[in-house]
């Protein structure tokens, strides 16, 4: 089975939390206030902000009227790069990745390359998805190749996301 850990999740909703609050009313939040938000426990809310701030993702402001926001617009931040920061690099195989000798049968694996095809075309498609795009409701449609066969896509109703 294909997974994302725990935090890599709770980093995903608390990033949608401030994307959507962040339309909202424009302010900070403390690891506190995400927390409450989020429903996730405080100590998990304060480890992953301190990854995705180390990231570059967020930034932090101090002070009493401190807190956590985008380092760059929510359309300008992709799946990718939220995974990325929290579980390293996307690949689906020891050998996917640009880290040569994690695997003894590296050098007369029949796949290796086919593997590293699918890992690019997984990060590629994570790639489109923008941290915006999960503060609405997206749903699965299909949409046709060149040959004509239906393939699956997400979007959402009002249309950005094909």
């Amino acid at each position: 089975m294909i997974r994302l850990g725990k935090l890599t999740d709770y980093g995903l909703v608390l990033m949608t939390c401030i994307a959507r609050s962040r339309t909202q009313d424009g302010g900070l939040h403390t690891a506190r206030d995400l927390a409450k938000m989020s429903r996730l426990p405080l100590p998990t809310v304060s480890k992953v902000l301190k990854e995705l701030l180390q990231s570059g993702l967020l930034v932090s402001h101090r002070g009493i009227k401190g807190g956590y926001s985008l380092a760059r617009d929510a359309h300008e931040i992709s799946l990718a790069e939220i995974v990325t920061a929290l579980e390293g690099p996307i690949a689906l195989t020891e050998c996917s990745t640009d880290i040569s000798g994690l695997c003894d049968l590296e050098r007369c694996c029949p796949i290796k390359s086919n593997q590293q095809i699918i890992s690019q075309i997984v990060k590629g498609a994570l790639e489109k998805v923008m941290l915006s795009d999960l503060v609405q409701p997206l749903q699965l449609t299909a949409i046709k190749d060149a040959s004509g066969k239906l393939v699956p896509a997400i979007g959402y109703v009002s249309g950005r996301m094909q």
